[in-house]
């Protein structure tokens, strides 16, 4: 099947795969720390902000890419300020294609990791402080090995999310070949040009792999840190 492939899909396939990594590796620790924000502190509008951080998941794609288009396009606020300013482009870039993944991604990362935060017992934290720790000591001590296990769990949703993510990215970036035709973006383009069958279904076979491996690793290293804090 791999030699079967043409080069602009493997382009696509190897874009797909660089803009998920770059997506999870950027909101990894912006993951953590607002899933501590709303997990181990009260403050007055973290339902709003819980609801904010949630809320690509009920809006349509789409619509969150218009939403990136209009806020980090060249004409944008924060779009102009950094293309003016830094030289940093979002718009049709493969970039931006990290970014709106990202965002799509972010709900599922947060969640997974407060569950996972919102299961440790306290008592080991409240011990820890007790014992003269401070709390940036007690969180990187006792709190971060204990949620390991959600981290991966959360980084592995994001990134399966990255990889699939088609109506936020297609809106904010395009669909160019070779910088921001990902692997999503290359089966919607061969289900529209007649002949386009063949293509189309070897991309969906890499993709199902592709999500499968990402599962597994997931499993496999969400049992062996589960071991590894057993013993």
């Amino acid at each position: 099947m791999i030699d079967a492939l043409s080069a602009d899909e493997i382009t696509a396939i190897l874009l797909s795969l660089k803009v998920a990594l770059t997506a999870v590796a950027v909101s990894l620790p912006l993951g953590i720390g607002m899933a501590w924000l709303l997990s181990r502190t009260s403050f007055l509008g973290r339902s709003l902000l819980d609801g904010l951080v949630h809320l690509p998941l009920i809006l349509p794609p789409v619509v969150t890419g218009y939403l990136l288009l209009i806020t980090f396009g060249r004409r944008g606020v924060v779009g102009g300020f950094l293309d003016q300013w830094f030289g940093l482009v979002f718009s049709f870039r493969w970039t931006g294609a990290a970014l709106a993944s990202g965002i799509m991604g972010f709900p599922l990362m947060v969640r997974a990791i407060r569950l996972s935060m919102d299961a440790v017992d306290r008592k080991l934290e409240t011990a820890a402080a007790t014992l003269g720790a401070s709390p940036i000591m007690v969180f990187f001590t006792v709190t971060l090995p204990l949620i390991l296990p959600g981290i991966a769990a959360g980084a592995v949703l994001a990134f399966a999310k990255a990889m699939g993510e088609f109506g936020a990215t297609i809106t904010f970036v395009s669909n160019i070949p070779g910088e921001t035709q990902t692997l999503s973006a290359a089966i919607y383009t061969y289900t529209q040009v007649p002949g386009g069958d063949a293509g189309a279904l070897r991309l969906t076979l890499v993709s199902v792999v592709l999500s499968l491996l990402a599962l597994l690793a997931s499993e496999l290293l969400t049992r062996r840190l589960t071991v590894r804090m057993a013993g």
